[in-house]
C-alpha cells in the first residue's frame, strides 16, 4: 500500500504520531472517524519503510512551506504561487492537494512547532542527505518566489538546515545555485544565461571541462527522481525531481554549447 493508502487508510500509527501525526491528524479533521488514540508523543508508529518517510515529507514540506512564507510577516502572490505551482506539478488527486492547502494554512499558524517538526522529520529521514538536500530546496525555492529573500528567512532556513546536520557552507552553495537557476529560467542575453549556467552547476567559469563534467554528474545523481523515491521522497513529487535534472542539464548544455564540446 502507498503511503497515501496508509493515511487515508487511517493507519495514523503508522503515519507519524509525535509533532508531525499532530500536524497531519489536524489537517485531516474529522476526515476520518478515528482519531489519533493510541499514538505515543515520540511518533512511534507500527509502520516501517519508505512509506513512512513519504508521509513524514508530504507533510513536513508543505507545513513548513507555510511557516516560511509567513516568516516575514505576510505571505505574498509569489509564495502563493509557489506552493500551487508545486502542487500542479506533483498532479495531487483533489483530496491530496486540499490536505496540502491544510498543512500549508497550519504552518502560517502563530502557534505552529516549527522546531519540534523539523525534528521529527530528521529522525524520520535516518541522515538521508539527498532527500534533506531536495526538502531544503523546496523551502528556499518558497522563500525566493517574490524574487528576494529575506533576512529572517534565511536566519530561519539556515537554522533549518543546520538542525538536520546540512553544513553551512553546502547551505550556502545551495542557496546560490537555487537563486541562479530562478534567474537562468528568465535569462534573455546569452552572456546573463551562461553567467547563471556555471552558476547552476556550482563551478567557476574558469573551470576546465573534467570539473564541469563532475559537477553536473554529481547533481544529476543527487536529483535522480527513482533515487529520491528510493530514499522516501513521495511519488507525487517525482515530477519536481524531474524538473531539477532538466535545469541541470540545460544549464551543462548551455555551458558545453559555448565551448564547442
Amino acid at each position: 500500500m502507498s503511503w497515501w493508502g496508509k493515511v487515508i487508510g487511517g493507519a495514523f500509527g503508522f503515519a507519524m504520531g509525535g509533532p508531525l501525526g499532530a500536524v497531519l491528524g489536524a489537517a485531516l479533521g474529522n476526515y476520518f472517524d478515528q482519531g489519533l488514540d493510541g499514538i505515543g508523543p515520540e511518533g512511534v508508529g507500527t509502520g516501517q519503510g519508505n512509506e513512512r518517510v513519504q508521509t513524514a515529507f508530504f507533510t513536513a514540506v508543505f507545513s513548513l512551506m507555510g511557516y516560511i512564507a509567513k516568516i516575514d510577516g505576510r505571505v505574498s502572490r509569489d509564495e502563493i504561487s509557489l506552493a500551487e505551482q508545486v502542487m500542479g506539478q506533483m498532479q495531487l488527486r483533489p483530496e491530496q492537494r486540499k490536505l496540502a492547502i491544510k498543512l500549508f494554512e497550519q504552518g502560517k499558524q502563530e502557534d505552529f512547532p516549527y522546531e519540534q517538526v523539523l525534528e521529527q522529520f530528521r529522525r524520520e529521514c535516518q541522515r538521508r542527505r539527498n532527500l534533506i538536500q531536495m526538502f531544503l530546496e523546496i523551502l528556499t525555492a518558497t522563500a525566493l518566489a517574490d524574487g528576494k529573500m529575506e533576512a529572517s528567512e534565511r536566519r530561519v532556513l539556515e537554522s533549518m538546515a543546520a538542525a538536520l546536520g546540512y553544513p553551512a557552507a553546502a547551505y550556502t552553495e545551495l542557496l546560490n545555485r537555487l537563486h541562479a537557476q530562478f534567474r537562468f529560467q528568465d535569462d534573455v542575453r546569452p552572456a546573463d544565461r551562461l553567467r547563471d549556467a556555471y552558476k547552476v552547476l556550482g563551478v567557476d567559469s574558469s573551470a576546465d571541462s573534467a570539473q564541469i563534467k563532475r559537477a553536473y554528474r554529481k547533481l544529476m545523481s543527487q536529483h535522480h527522481p527513482d533515487k529520491l523515491v528510493s530514499k522516501g521522497l513521495p511519488e507525487e513529487m517525482m515530477e519536481l525531481a524531474k524538473k531539477k535534472t532538466q535545469e541541470i542539464k540545460s544549464a551543462y548544455e548551455t555551458i558545453m554549447s559555448h565551448r564547442g564540446e
